[in-house]
């Protein structure tokens, strides 16, 4: 079992055009889509299209589009009532796959409904494998949320606690990092916000670089880093050593939930015991799997293509000889 927290999901709606986005201009869209959405539920779904057991929590009521779209898909997923409707978002894709997203802030979660959410979690995490912490935090959830049921999780379940995965931005993710999650997922601007080494640009372009940025947060009790750099491909670091994965060149259809999806295909295969350069393949898989796809519609485990993926080892540039193995 797989368990995510999404505590600001949202009703994805993804807009597809004909050309490219014109700023002030009116556009007809060629196709639209709505989806359930928010990181963990994103990994969730794409969980259930491949049969592995999964459960999103989530705050949100019954009736809310959100939750009522998890019950009509058939994903498993637990909502604590707020008696608030949660926020839409609206993605733009254009032809070559830029993709613009417009993200509503969420509604104010309350401490009492915080602490709520946060028993929620630790009552499911029981007998979980992986506990992954996913999205934005709402309006009025302060930024050491994160870091919180980290510590809470472990100090509760002692050695029955999961492994915790984070995939977030700005302050709750770099708190999170200091409470030594299991994993963590940064894309290249995240990554270089939390190591302080190069920027997000330079990172993409230098899968070496990565390595070196990485290794910061390992030193500091990350387990690992898997970061995904777009069309770049993936990056992960452990403590026993560094690949890099890439995928033959496509155009992007649209790379709403991308991210998402590599972490599902990640932990579909760290699940089932898989190598940590295997558990990179799948995951590259599944994110270029998802960028081929409309919307932020979600890839089973059957449309990904793992033998496209080349894997390497990879080395820092301050410690050239580390991964030569």
């Amino acid at each position: 079992m797989i368990v995510t927290l999404t505590p600001n999901p949202s009703l994805d709606r993804t807009i597809e055009l004909a050309g490219p986005l014109e700023r002030g201009e009116v556009q007809r869209a060629v196709a639209a889509h709505s989806e359930p959405g928010g990181k963990g539920v994103n990994i969730c779904r794409a969980l259930a299209a491949s049969g592995i057991s999964s459960l999103a929590i989530l705050p949100g009521d019954a009736t809310d589009p959100v939750l009522l779209a998890l019950t009509s898909h058939g994903i498993p997923h637990l909502g604590l009532p707020i008696g608030a409707p949660l926020r839409s978002n609206v993605a733009i894709t254009e032809p070559d796959g830029t993709t613009t997203k417009l993200n509503e802030p969420g509604p104010v979660l309350s401490l009492a409904q915080q602490n709520a959410l946060v028993d929620l979690v630790l009552e499911r995490a029981v007998g979980a494998s992986w506990l992954v912490l996913a999205g934005s935090v709402p309006p009025g959830v302060p930024d050491d949320f994160y870091a919180r049921i980290i510590r809470d999780v472990r100090e509760r379940l002692g050695a029955a606690a999961p492994l915790v995965a984070v995939d977030s931005s700005g302050g709750p993710l770099a708190a999170a990092a200091r409470a030594r999650p299991d994993l963590l997922k940064p894309n290249a601007e995240e990554l270089a916000e939390l190591s302080g080494l190069f920027d997000g640009a330079t990172l993409e372009a230098n899968p070496e670089l990565v390595v070196d940025a990485a290794r910061v947060l390992i030193a500091g009790g990350v387990g690992a880093v898997l970061a995904t750099l777009g069309a770049q491909g993936a990056v992960l670091v452990t403590a026993e050593g560094s690949w890099l994965a890439t995928t033959p060149p496509m155009i992007a259809v649209s790379t709403v939930g991308a991210g998402d999806s590599a972490l599902a295909g990640y932990l579909l295969h760290s699940t089932a015991g898989a190598s940590a350069p295997d558990c990179l393949r799948q995951a590259a898989a599944h994110g270029a799997a998802a960028a081929s796809l409309p919307g932020s519609t979600v890839p089973a485990l059957r449309q990904t293509n793992p033998s496209d993926v080349t894997v390497t080892p990879l080395a820092s540039t301050t410690h050239p000889k580390e991964d030569d193995q």
